[in-house]
Protein backbone atom coordinates (compact mmCIF):
# COMPACT_ATOMS: atom_id res chain seq x y z
CA UNK A 1 0.00 0.00 0.00
CA UNK A 2 1.09 3.59 -0.91
CA UNK A 3 2.22 5.44 2.52
CA UNK A 4 -0.14 7.95 1.55
CA UNK A 5 -2.78 6.03 0.54
CA UNK A 6 -2.34 4.15 4.31
CA UNK A 7 -1.89 8.13 6.04
CA UNK A 8 -5.03 8.96 4.49
CA UNK A 9 -6.80 5.55 5.02
CA UNK A 10 -6.26 5.84 8.90
CA UNK A 11 -7.41 9.39 8.61
CA UNK A 12 -10.45 7.96 7.40
CA UNK A 13 -10.99 5.55 9.56
CA UNK A 14 -10.75 7.96 12.35
CA UNK A 15 -7.55 6.05 13.75
CA UNK A 16 -5.79 9.55 14.74
CA UNK A 17 -8.95 10.88 16.20
CA UNK A 18 -9.43 7.55 18.39
CA UNK A 19 -5.78 7.29 19.29
CA UNK A 20 -5.71 11.12 20.43
CA UNK A 21 -8.70 11.04 22.58
CA UNK A 22 -7.89 7.65 24.19
CA UNK A 23 -4.43 9.33 25.28
CA UNK A 24 -6.18 12.36 26.84
CA UNK A 25 -9.13 10.49 28.38
CA UNK A 26 -6.83 7.37 29.81
CA UNK A 27 -4.47 10.06 31.01
CA UNK A 28 -7.21 12.13 32.87
CA UNK A 29 -8.65 8.49 34.03
CA UNK A 30 -5.49 7.87 35.77
CA UNK A 31 -4.86 11.07 37.79
CA UNK A 32 -8.39 10.65 38.79
CA UNK A 33 -8.05 7.40 40.06
CA UNK A 34 -4.81 8.01 41.57
CA UNK A 35 -6.61 11.19 43.89
CA UNK A 36 -9.59 9.67 44.52
CA UNK A 37 -8.84 5.45 45.48
CA UNK A 38 -6.51 6.49 48.31
CA UNK A 39 -9.13 8.72 49.64
CA UNK A 40 -11.18 5.22 50.18
CA UNK A 41 -7.95 3.19 51.46
CA UNK A 42 -8.12 1.72 47.96
CA UNK A 43 -4.55 0.46 48.00
CA UNK A 44 -1.84 1.04 45.38
CA UNK A 45 -1.55 -2.51 43.89
CA UNK A 46 -5.48 -1.57 42.13
CA UNK A 47 -4.35 1.77 41.09
CA UNK A 48 -1.64 0.08 38.98
CA UNK A 49 -3.42 -2.53 37.80
CA UNK A 50 -5.57 0.11 36.20
CA UNK A 51 -2.95 2.07 34.57
CA UNK A 52 -1.42 -1.01 33.04
CA UNK A 53 -4.90 -2.27 31.88
CA UNK A 54 -5.04 1.44 29.99
CA UNK A 55 -1.75 1.49 28.63
CA UNK A 56 -2.66 -1.93 27.19
CA UNK A 57 -5.84 -1.25 25.98
CA UNK A 58 -4.23 1.38 24.16
CA UNK A 59 -3.10 -0.74 21.17
CA UNK A 60 -6.42 -2.27 21.50
CA UNK A 61 -8.56 1.04 20.67
CA UNK A 62 -6.46 1.94 17.86
CA UNK A 63 -6.64 -1.53 16.08
CA UNK A 64 -10.75 -1.17 16.59
CA UNK A 65 -11.02 1.86 15.42
CA UNK A 66 -9.43 0.47 12.25
CA UNK A 67 -11.30 -2.15 11.70
CA UNK A 68 -14.60 -1.08 12.86
CA UNK A 69 -16.89 1.88 13.14
CA UNK A 70 -19.95 3.34 15.45
CA UNK A 71 -23.22 3.76 13.49
CA UNK A 72 -27.24 4.43 14.10
CA UNK A 73 -27.23 0.57 14.35
CA UNK A 74 -24.76 -0.12 16.30
CA UNK A 75 -20.47 -1.50 15.77
CA UNK A 76 -19.81 -2.55 12.31
CA UNK A 77 -16.88 -3.39 10.41
CA UNK A 78 -15.40 -0.63 8.62
CA UNK A 79 -16.44 -2.35 5.22
CA UNK A 80 -20.49 -2.71 6.07
CA UNK A 81 -20.07 0.55 7.35
CA UNK A 82 -19.13 2.56 4.13
CA UNK A 83 -21.38 0.58 1.89
CA UNK A 84 -24.21 2.06 4.30
CA UNK A 85 -25.41 5.02 3.43
CA UNK A 86 -23.80 8.42 4.56
CA UNK A 87 -24.01 9.31 8.61
CA UNK A 88 -24.51 13.30 9.65
CA UNK A 89 -22.16 14.43 11.45
CA UNK A 90 -23.30 13.53 14.92
CA UNK A 91 -22.70 9.71 13.73
CA UNK A 92 -18.84 10.77 12.13
CA UNK A 93 -17.93 12.47 15.55
CA UNK A 94 -19.65 10.20 18.04
CA UNK A 95 -16.19 8.27 19.38
CA UNK A 96 -15.47 11.51 20.33
CA UNK A 97 -18.32 12.51 21.99
CA UNK A 98 -18.11 9.47 24.31
CA UNK A 99 -14.80 9.89 24.90
CA UNK A 100 -14.99 13.40 25.84
CA UNK A 101 -17.38 12.61 27.97
CA UNK A 102 -15.52 9.93 29.47
CA UNK A 103 -12.67 12.42 30.24
CA UNK A 104 -14.53 14.87 31.18
CA UNK A 105 -16.07 12.67 34.13
CA UNK A 106 -12.23 11.72 34.95
CA UNK A 107 -11.42 15.18 35.34
CA UNK A 108 -14.02 15.18 37.92
CA UNK A 109 -13.06 12.50 39.85
CA UNK A 110 -9.37 14.38 40.09
CA UNK A 111 -10.76 17.38 41.63
CA UNK A 112 -13.08 15.55 43.94
CA UNK A 113 -10.30 13.72 45.39
CA UNK A 114 -7.82 16.43 45.38
CA UNK A 115 -10.53 18.26 47.24
CA UNK A 116 -11.34 14.90 49.16
CA UNK A 117 -7.90 14.45 50.72
CA UNK A 118 -7.43 18.38 51.12
CA UNK A 119 -10.52 18.50 52.97
CA UNK A 120 -9.55 14.83 55.29
CA UNK A 121 -5.71 15.91 55.86
CA UNK A 122 -7.20 19.19 57.38
CA UNK A 123 -9.35 17.65 59.42
CA UNK A 124 -7.41 15.24 60.92
CA UNK A 125 -4.46 17.91 61.44
CA UNK A 126 -5.83 19.76 64.64
CA UNK A 127 -6.30 16.42 66.13
CA UNK A 128 -3.15 14.75 65.13
CA UNK A 129 -1.54 12.83 67.91
CA UNK A 130 1.28 10.13 67.36
CA UNK A 131 -0.71 6.91 67.80
CA UNK A 132 2.35 5.51 70.08
CA UNK A 133 2.32 8.13 72.57
CA UNK A 134 1.46 8.34 75.80
CA UNK A 135 1.49 9.96 79.52
CA UNK A 136 2.30 8.67 82.73
CA UNK A 137 -0.02 10.92 85.31
CA UNK A 138 1.05 10.81 89.31
CA UNK A 139 0.08 7.54 90.82
CA UNK A 140 -2.46 8.24 93.56
CA UNK A 141 -1.03 7.38 97.48
CA UNK A 142 -3.81 4.76 98.70
CA UNK A 143 -1.51 3.99 101.42
CA UNK A 144 -2.93 4.60 105.36
CA UNK A 145 0.66 6.28 105.95
CA UNK A 146 0.61 9.46 103.37
CA UNK A 147 4.41 9.29 104.41
CA UNK A 148 4.59 6.64 101.81
CA UNK A 149 3.78 9.41 98.75
CA UNK A 150 7.81 9.13 98.08
CA UNK A 151 6.77 5.55 96.98
CA UNK A 152 4.01 6.28 94.85
CA UNK A 153 5.71 8.61 92.81
CA UNK A 154 8.66 6.50 92.54
CA UNK A 155 6.59 3.96 90.76
CA UNK A 156 5.35 6.09 88.40
CA UNK A 157 8.40 7.45 87.63
CA UNK A 158 10.19 4.03 87.14
CA UNK A 159 7.41 2.50 84.77
CA UNK A 160 8.09 5.89 83.11
CA UNK A 161 11.36 5.15 82.76
CA UNK A 162 10.84 2.04 81.72
CA UNK A 163 8.68 3.19 79.17
CA UNK A 164 10.63 6.32 77.67
CA UNK A 165 13.68 3.63 76.41
CA UNK A 166 11.12 2.18 73.80
CA UNK A 167 12.01 3.97 70.96
CA UNK A 168 8.75 3.57 69.12
CA UNK A 169 7.31 5.08 71.75
CA UNK A 170 6.67 8.64 72.27
CA UNK A 171 6.66 9.40 75.98
CA UNK A 172 6.36 12.72 78.02
CA UNK A 173 8.42 13.62 81.13
CA UNK A 174 7.43 13.30 84.82
CA UNK A 175 7.95 17.00 85.02
CA UNK A 176 5.26 17.91 82.40
CA UNK A 177 2.77 15.28 83.75
CA UNK A 178 3.20 16.14 87.37
CA UNK A 179 1.38 19.28 86.89
CA UNK A 180 -1.65 16.96 86.54
CA UNK A 181 -3.93 14.95 89.45
CA UNK A 182 -3.91 11.35 89.01
CA UNK A 183 -7.44 10.56 87.66
CA UNK A 184 -8.28 14.06 86.10
CA UNK A 185 -11.67 14.82 84.23
CA UNK A 186 -11.04 16.65 81.44
CA UNK A 187 -8.50 13.87 79.60
CA UNK A 188 -8.72 15.42 75.98
CA UNK A 189 -7.63 18.52 77.15
CA UNK A 190 -4.55 17.27 79.06
CA UNK A 191 -3.86 15.54 76.25
CA UNK A 192 -3.48 17.90 73.44
CA UNK A 193 -1.19 19.82 76.04
CA UNK A 194 0.79 17.07 76.36
CA UNK A 195 0.92 16.12 72.94
CA UNK A 196 0.09 12.35 73.33
CA UNK A 197 -2.89 10.13 72.71
CA UNK A 198 -3.02 8.10 75.26
CA UNK A 199 -2.97 8.70 79.21
CA UNK A 200 -2.04 5.99 81.61
CA UNK A 201 -3.36 6.49 85.42
CA UNK A 202 -2.25 4.62 88.15
CA UNK A 203 -2.59 3.92 92.41
CA UNK A 204 -0.74 2.65 94.50
CA UNK A 205 -1.47 1.07 98.60
CA UNK A 206 1.47 -0.24 100.29
CA UNK A 207 1.70 -1.87 103.54
CA UNK A 208 4.23 -3.77 105.27
CA UNK A 209 6.26 -5.46 102.81
CA UNK A 210 2.77 -6.06 100.54
CA UNK A 211 1.97 -3.37 97.00
CA UNK A 212 -1.29 -3.10 95.36
CA UNK A 213 -0.67 -1.19 92.26
CA UNK A 214 -3.93 -0.68 89.76
CA UNK A 215 -3.56 0.86 86.58
CA UNK A 216 -5.43 1.85 83.61
CA UNK A 217 -4.22 2.76 79.91
CA UNK A 218 -7.02 5.11 78.29
CA UNK A 219 -7.34 6.33 75.16
CA UNK A 220 -7.55 10.11 75.96
CA UNK A 221 -8.82 11.11 72.92
CA UNK A 222 -11.91 8.89 72.97
CA UNK A 223 -12.01 7.66 76.84
CA UNK A 224 -11.97 4.47 75.73
CA UNK A 225 -10.28 2.24 78.15
CA UNK A 226 -8.05 0.14 76.77
CA UNK A 227 -6.23 -1.99 79.47
CA UNK A 228 -6.38 -2.47 82.95
CA UNK A 229 -5.11 -4.57 85.62
CA UNK A 230 -4.52 -5.02 89.09
CA UNK A 231 -1.37 -6.45 90.70
CA UNK A 232 -0.71 -7.44 94.10
CA UNK A 233 2.95 -8.74 94.98
CA UNK A 234 5.13 -8.46 97.77
CA UNK A 235 7.60 -5.49 98.05
CA UNK A 236 10.58 -7.80 96.76
CA UNK A 237 8.54 -7.99 93.17
CA UNK A 238 7.88 -4.32 92.60
CA UNK A 239 10.99 -4.55 89.75
CA UNK A 240 8.77 -7.81 87.94
CA UNK A 241 5.27 -5.66 88.31
CA UNK A 242 6.93 -2.23 86.76
CA UNK A 243 8.06 -4.77 83.56
CA UNK A 244 4.57 -6.37 83.04
CA UNK A 245 3.09 -2.77 82.90
CA UNK A 246 5.66 -1.52 80.67
CA UNK A 247 5.41 -4.89 78.48
CA UNK A 248 1.48 -4.67 78.56
CA UNK A 249 1.52 -1.03 77.57
CA UNK A 250 3.99 -1.30 74.70
CA UNK A 251 1.91 -4.43 73.02
CA UNK A 252 -1.40 -2.52 73.52
CA UNK A 253 -0.02 0.78 71.39
CA UNK A 254 1.75 -2.07 69.21
CA UNK A 255 5.13 -0.53 69.67
CA UNK A 256 7.88 -2.99 68.56
CA UNK A 257 10.60 -4.04 70.75
CA UNK A 258 14.19 -4.32 69.96
CA UNK A 259 15.64 -7.47 72.16
CA UNK A 260 18.21 -4.39 74.29
CA UNK A 261 14.90 -2.54 74.95
CA UNK A 262 13.22 -5.97 76.59
CA UNK A 263 16.18 -6.77 78.54
CA UNK A 264 16.78 -2.77 79.72
CA UNK A 265 12.91 -2.72 80.56
CA UNK A 266 13.23 -6.44 82.58
CA UNK A 267 16.09 -5.19 84.22
CA UNK A 268 16.50 -5.22 88.13
CA UNK A 269 18.42 -2.29 89.61
CA UNK A 270 18.96 -3.87 92.86
CA UNK A 271 17.67 -6.98 94.87
CA UNK A 272 17.27 -4.75 97.96
CA UNK A 273 14.23 -3.73 98.82
CA UNK A 274 15.84 -1.57 101.35
CA UNK A 275 17.72 0.37 99.09
CA UNK A 276 15.44 0.66 96.34
CA UNK A 277 13.22 2.40 99.15
CA UNK A 278 15.88 4.95 100.31
CA UNK A 279 16.82 5.56 96.17
CA UNK A 280 13.23 6.37 95.78
CA UNK A 281 13.63 8.86 98.79
CA UNK A 282 16.65 10.63 96.87
CA UNK A 283 14.72 11.09 94.05
CA UNK A 284 11.43 12.69 95.71
CA UNK A 285 13.68 15.42 97.04
CA UNK A 286 15.50 15.61 93.89
CA UNK A 287 12.81 16.37 91.66
CA UNK A 288 11.96 19.36 94.59
CA UNK A 289 15.09 20.56 92.82
CA UNK A 290 16.26 23.19 95.49
CA UNK A 291 19.72 23.35 97.14
CA UNK A 292 18.53 21.66 100.22
CA UNK A 293 16.57 18.99 98.31
CA UNK A 294 19.79 18.51 96.50
CA UNK A 295 21.83 17.95 99.44
CA UNK A 296 19.11 15.83 101.04
CA UNK A 297 18.97 13.82 98.03
CA UNK A 298 22.38 13.04 97.93
CA UNK A 299 22.39 11.71 101.71
CA UNK A 300 19.96 8.90 100.57
CA UNK A 301 21.36 8.24 97.31
CA UNK A 302 24.54 7.72 99.62
CA UNK A 303 22.42 5.52 102.10
CA UNK A 304 21.45 3.36 99.18
CA UNK A 305 24.96 2.75 98.21
CA UNK A 306 25.64 1.72 101.54
CA UNK A 307 23.11 -0.91 101.37
CA UNK A 308 24.02 -2.14 98.16
CA UNK A 309 27.50 -1.16 96.52
CA UNK A 310 26.70 -2.21 93.51
CA UNK A 311 23.15 -0.09 92.55
CA UNK A 312 24.42 1.79 89.51
CA UNK A 313 21.10 4.34 90.05
CA UNK A 314 21.74 5.21 93.06
CA UNK A 315 25.48 6.54 92.26
CA UNK A 316 23.33 8.26 89.07
CA UNK A 317 21.68 10.08 91.60
CA UNK A 318 24.47 11.40 93.12
CA UNK A 319 25.86 12.43 90.54
CA UNK A 320 22.70 14.28 88.99
CA UNK A 321 22.39 16.16 92.47
CA UNK A 322 26.02 17.24 92.16
CA UNK A 323 26.24 18.55 88.86
CA UNK A 324 23.04 21.09 89.53
CA UNK A 325 24.64 22.61 93.18
CA UNK A 326 26.17 24.95 91.45
CA UNK A 327 22.88 26.07 89.38
CA UNK A 328 21.48 26.30 93.16
CA UNK A 329 24.77 28.34 94.54
CA UNK A 330 24.88 25.50 96.82
CA UNK A 331 28.24 24.41 96.41
CA UNK A 332 31.16 25.40 93.60
CA UNK A 333 31.62 24.16 89.90
CA UNK A 334 35.31 23.06 91.21
CA UNK A 335 34.02 21.04 94.22
CA UNK A 336 30.94 19.47 92.55
CA UNK A 337 32.26 18.79 89.19
CA UNK A 338 34.77 16.05 89.93
CA UNK A 339 31.82 14.40 92.41
CA UNK A 340 29.43 14.17 89.88
CA UNK A 341 31.96 12.73 87.09
CA UNK A 342 33.14 10.55 89.74
CA UNK A 343 29.94 9.53 90.49
CA UNK A 344 28.01 8.99 87.25
CA UNK A 345 31.83 6.96 86.24
CA UNK A 346 31.25 3.95 88.80
CA UNK A 347 27.45 4.29 87.55
CA UNK A 348 28.34 3.47 84.15
CA UNK A 349 31.25 0.77 85.34
CA UNK A 350 27.73 -1.29 86.47
CA UNK A 351 25.70 -0.25 84.57
CA UNK A 352 26.61 0.79 80.69
CA UNK A 353 22.70 1.48 79.53
CA UNK A 354 21.59 4.48 81.94
CA UNK A 355 20.88 7.34 79.91
CA UNK A 356 21.10 9.46 83.18
CA UNK A 357 24.27 8.88 84.00
CA UNK A 358 25.92 9.04 80.14
CA UNK A 359 23.99 12.97 80.40
CA UNK A 360 25.36 14.05 83.70
CA UNK A 361 28.83 12.57 82.83
CA UNK A 362 28.74 14.47 79.50
CA UNK A 363 27.57 17.52 81.37
CA UNK A 364 30.27 17.37 84.11
CA UNK A 365 33.10 16.65 81.31
CA UNK A 366 32.14 19.84 79.38
CA UNK A 367 31.21 21.92 82.21
CA UNK A 368 34.68 21.40 84.31
CA UNK A 369 36.73 19.74 81.50
CA UNK A 370 35.56 21.98 78.56
CA UNK A 371 36.28 18.65 76.38
CA UNK A 372 33.08 18.96 73.78
CA UNK A 373 34.40 16.16 71.38
CA UNK A 374 33.77 14.01 74.53
CA UNK A 375 30.95 15.44 75.83
CA UNK A 376 29.26 15.13 72.52
CA UNK A 377 29.74 11.48 72.18
CA UNK A 378 28.37 11.06 76.16
CA UNK A 379 24.89 13.42 74.80
CA UNK A 380 24.70 11.01 71.31
CA UNK A 381 24.86 7.62 73.58
CA UNK A 382 22.38 8.71 76.01
CA UNK A 383 20.35 9.97 73.38
CA UNK A 384 20.77 6.48 71.79
CA UNK A 385 19.90 4.70 74.92
CA UNK A 386 16.75 6.63 75.84
CA UNK A 387 15.03 8.85 72.80
CA UNK A 388 12.56 10.33 75.36
CA UNK A 389 15.11 11.51 77.80
CA UNK A 390 13.77 15.13 77.78
CA UNK A 391 17.05 16.33 79.78
CA UNK A 392 19.42 14.73 77.50
CA UNK A 393 18.19 16.81 74.55
CA UNK A 394 18.04 19.55 76.59
CA UNK A 395 21.35 20.09 78.11
CA UNK A 396 23.15 18.23 74.59
CA UNK A 397 21.16 21.62 72.94
CA UNK A 398 21.83 24.47 75.57
CA UNK A 399 25.38 23.48 76.64
CA UNK A 400 27.68 22.24 74.43
CA UNK A 401 26.01 22.31 70.63
CA UNK A 402 25.03 26.13 71.35
CA UNK A 403 28.37 26.89 73.40
CA UNK A 404 30.47 25.66 70.09
CA UNK A 405 28.04 27.87 67.36
CA UNK A 406 26.05 25.20 66.28
CA UNK A 407 22.90 26.80 67.02
CA UNK A 408 20.49 25.45 64.32
CA UNK A 409 21.48 22.24 65.98
CA UNK A 410 21.18 23.64 68.77
CA UNK A 411 17.38 25.18 68.51
CA UNK A 412 16.52 21.36 67.32
CA UNK A 413 17.58 19.23 70.62
CA UNK A 414 15.73 21.86 72.64
CA UNK A 415 12.36 21.69 70.12
CA UNK A 416 12.69 18.08 70.90
CA UNK A 417 13.27 18.33 74.73
CA UNK A 418 9.99 21.00 74.47
CA UNK A 419 7.85 18.15 72.67
CA UNK A 420 8.81 15.37 74.97
CA UNK A 421 8.63 17.89 78.60
CA UNK A 422 6.01 20.28 77.29
CA UNK A 423 5.07 22.24 80.84
CA UNK A 424 9.02 21.92 82.13
CA UNK A 425 9.51 26.00 82.72
CA UNK A 426 13.60 25.05 82.80
CA UNK A 427 13.20 23.71 79.76
CA UNK A 428 10.85 25.86 77.77
CA UNK A 429 13.43 28.64 78.89
CA UNK A 430 16.75 27.15 77.97
CA UNK A 431 14.79 26.95 74.48
CA UNK A 432 14.94 30.82 74.71
CA UNK A 433 18.27 30.82 75.91
CA UNK A 434 19.21 28.70 72.52
CA UNK A 435 17.73 31.86 70.00
CA UNK A 436 19.62 33.96 72.38
CA UNK A 437 23.04 32.66 72.01
CA UNK A 438 21.86 32.43 68.05
CA UNK A 439 21.29 36.36 68.60
CA UNK A 440 17.89 35.67 67.23
CA UNK A 441 16.51 37.99 69.88
CA UNK A 442 12.83 37.92 68.69
CA UNK A 443 12.24 34.77 68.59
CA UNK A 444 14.35 33.97 72.28
CA UNK A 445 11.74 36.97 73.90
CA UNK A 446 8.32 35.42 72.04
CA UNK A 447 9.89 31.77 73.68
CA UNK A 448 10.30 33.17 76.92
CA UNK A 449 7.09 35.21 77.22
CA UNK A 450 5.56 32.38 76.36
CA UNK A 451 6.98 30.44 79.25
CA UNK A 452 6.28 33.12 81.80
CA UNK A 453 2.73 32.83 80.59
CA UNK A 454 2.72 29.46 82.01
CA UNK A 455 4.12 30.63 85.28
CA UNK A 456 4.82 34.46 85.70
CA UNK A 457 6.67 33.02 89.02
CA UNK A 458 9.47 31.33 87.43
CA UNK A 459 12.61 33.83 88.12
CA UNK A 460 14.91 32.32 85.75
CA UNK A 461 12.80 33.12 82.60
CA UNK A 462 12.43 36.95 83.90
CA UNK A 463 16.45 36.33 84.67
CA UNK A 464 16.93 35.15 80.98
CA UNK A 465 14.81 37.69 79.21
CA UNK A 466 16.52 40.29 81.02
CA UNK A 467 19.99 39.49 79.13
CA UNK A 468 18.46 39.59 75.78
CA UNK A 469 16.86 42.58 76.69
CA UNK A 470 20.14 44.03 77.83
CA UNK A 471 21.94 42.55 74.61
CA UNK A 472 19.08 43.97 72.28
CA UNK A 473 19.97 47.26 73.63
CA UNK A 474 16.53 47.93 75.53
CA UNK A 475 18.42 48.63 78.96
CA UNK A 476 15.34 49.92 81.07
CA UNK A 477 13.37 46.80 80.12
CA UNK A 478 16.22 44.64 80.60
CA UNK A 479 16.44 46.65 84.11
CA UNK A 480 12.48 45.57 84.67
CA UNK A 481 13.22 41.76 83.95
CA UNK A 482 16.07 41.50 86.22
CA UNK A 483 14.07 43.39 89.25
CA UNK A 484 11.38 41.31 88.97
CA UNK A 485 13.97 38.38 89.18
CA UNK A 486 15.61 39.27 92.05
CA UNK A 487 12.31 39.98 93.80
CA UNK A 488 11.37 36.54 93.42
CA UNK A 489 14.57 35.05 94.06
CA UNK A 490 18.16 35.65 95.59
CA UNK A 491 20.31 34.29 93.57
CA UNK A 492 23.28 36.31 93.05
CA UNK A 493 23.36 35.40 89.13
CA UNK A 494 20.74 38.18 88.86
CA UNK A 495 22.73 40.60 90.67
CA UNK A 496 25.41 40.38 87.98
CA UNK A 497 22.97 40.90 85.27
CA UNK A 498 20.99 43.67 86.66
CA UNK A 499 24.52 45.69 87.47
CA UNK A 500 25.60 45.43 84.60
CA UNK A 501 22.26 47.24 82.52
CA UNK A 502 22.36 49.93 85.60
CA UNK A 503 25.99 50.32 84.45
CA UNK A 504 25.78 50.68 80.67
CA UNK A 505 22.22 52.62 81.64
CA UNK A 506 24.37 55.64 82.70
CA UNK A 507 23.43 54.74 86.70
CA UNK A 508 26.70 53.59 87.54
CA UNK A 509 26.05 54.17 91.23
CA UNK A 510 23.23 51.46 91.96
CA UNK A 511 25.67 49.00 89.86
CA UNK A 512 28.56 50.19 92.12
CA UNK A 513 25.99 49.34 95.06
CA UNK A 514 25.03 45.89 94.02
CA UNK A 515 29.27 45.48 93.52
CA UNK A 516 29.66 46.17 96.68
CA UNK A 517 26.34 44.04 98.02
CA UNK A 518 28.04 41.14 95.85
CA UNK A 519 31.72 41.07 97.40
CA UNK A 520 29.66 41.18 100.84
CA UNK A 521 27.55 37.86 99.89
CA UNK A 522 30.56 36.22 98.62
CA UNK A 523 32.25 36.00 102.02
CA UNK A 524 29.28 33.68 102.89
CA UNK A 525 27.91 31.80 99.78
CA UNK A 526 29.31 30.86 96.47
CA UNK A 527 28.89 33.82 93.66
CA UNK A 528 30.27 33.09 90.21
CA UNK A 529 33.19 35.59 89.23
CA UNK A 530 31.49 35.62 85.91
CA UNK A 531 28.68 38.01 87.41
CA UNK A 532 31.46 40.32 88.93
CA UNK A 533 33.26 40.20 85.33
CA UNK A 534 29.60 41.43 83.66
CA UNK A 535 29.52 44.52 86.89
CA UNK A 536 32.90 45.89 85.42
CA UNK A 537 32.07 45.46 82.04
CA UNK A 538 28.86 47.90 82.65
CA UNK A 539 31.33 50.16 84.63
CA UNK A 540 33.52 50.13 81.47
CA UNK A 541 36.52 48.59 83.58
CA UNK A 542 37.22 45.69 81.01
CA UNK A 543 40.77 45.01 82.72
CA UNK A 544 38.86 44.21 85.96
CA UNK A 545 36.33 42.06 83.55
CA UNK A 546 39.07 40.08 82.13
CA UNK A 547 40.32 39.57 85.78
CA UNK A 548 37.15 37.97 86.70
CA UNK A 549 36.52 35.72 83.69
CA UNK A 550 40.25 34.36 83.68
CA UNK A 551 39.12 33.76 87.85
CA UNK A 552 35.88 31.75 86.38
CA UNK A 553 38.14 29.78 84.24
CA UNK A 554 40.12 28.97 87.25
CA UNK A 555 36.68 27.58 89.01
CA UNK A 556 35.80 25.67 86.06
CA UNK A 557 32.68 27.47 85.96
CA UNK A 558 31.99 25.74 82.82
CA UNK A 559 28.36 27.19 82.86
CA UNK A 560 29.09 30.35 82.82
CA UNK A 561 32.47 30.74 81.21
CA UNK A 562 31.99 28.18 78.48
CA UNK A 563 29.73 30.04 76.85
CA UNK A 564 32.47 32.51 76.16
CA UNK A 565 32.53 32.28 72.18
CA UNK A 566 28.61 33.06 72.12
CA UNK A 567 27.85 35.37 74.98
CA UNK A 568 26.37 38.39 73.46
CA UNK A 569 27.08 40.14 77.11
CA UNK A 570 30.54 39.71 76.58
CA UNK A 571 31.06 41.16 73.16
CA UNK A 572 33.03 44.67 74.13
CA UNK A 573 35.82 42.37 75.07
CA UNK A 574 36.17 40.64 71.80
CA UNK A 575 39.04 41.02 69.91
CA UNK A 576 41.60 41.99 72.89
CA UNK A 577 44.06 39.64 73.23
CA UNK A 578 43.71 38.70 76.35
CA UNK A 579 40.29 37.89 76.09
CA UNK A 580 41.13 35.34 73.05
CA UNK A 581 43.63 33.74 74.64
CA UNK A 582 41.23 32.99 77.06
CA UNK A 583 38.77 32.05 74.91
CA UNK A 584 41.31 29.61 73.55
CA UNK A 585 42.01 27.63 76.26
CA UNK A 586 37.81 26.58 76.64
CA UNK A 587 37.01 26.48 73.23
CA UNK A 588 39.81 26.69 70.32
CA UNK A 589 38.89 28.37 67.30
CA UNK A 590 39.99 26.16 65.31
CA UNK A 591 37.06 23.49 67.12
CA UNK A 592 34.77 26.90 67.03
CA UNK A 593 34.85 27.66 63.11
CA UNK A 594 34.39 23.42 62.21
CA UNK A 595 31.72 23.25 64.57
CA UNK A 596 29.65 26.48 63.33
CA UNK A 597 30.11 25.50 59.95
Amino acid sequence: MNPSNFLAELKRRNVYKVAIAYLVAGWALSQGIAQVFPVFDISNWAIRIIVLLIVVGFPVAVVFAWFFEITPEGVKRTEVADAMPKATGRKRHAWIYVVVAGAAISVALFFLGRYTASNRAAAAAPNELPAKSIAVLPFENLSEDKANAFFAEGIQDEILTRLAKVADLKVISRTSTQHFKSAPENLPEIAKRLGVMHILEGSVQKASDQVRVNVQLINALTDAHLWADTYDRKLTDIFAVETEIAKAIADTLQAKLTGSEQHVIAARPTESTEAHQLYLKGRYFWNKRTGNDLKKSIDYFQQAIAVDPNYALAYAGVADAYVWLPGYTAGTPRDCYPKAKAAATKALQLDDTLAEAHTTLALAIWLYDFDSAQAIREFQRAIELNPNYAIAHQQYGNNTLAALGRFDDAIVEGKRAVELDPLSLVINTDLGSDYYYARRYDEAIAQLRKTLEMDPGFYIAHLVLGQVLDAKGARDAAIVECQKARALNDDPSVLGVLARAYGLSGNKMEAEKILDQLKKLSQERYVSAYSFALIYLGLGDKEEALRWLEQSYQDRAGSDIGFIRVDPLLDPLRGDPRFEALAEKIVPMREFRAASK
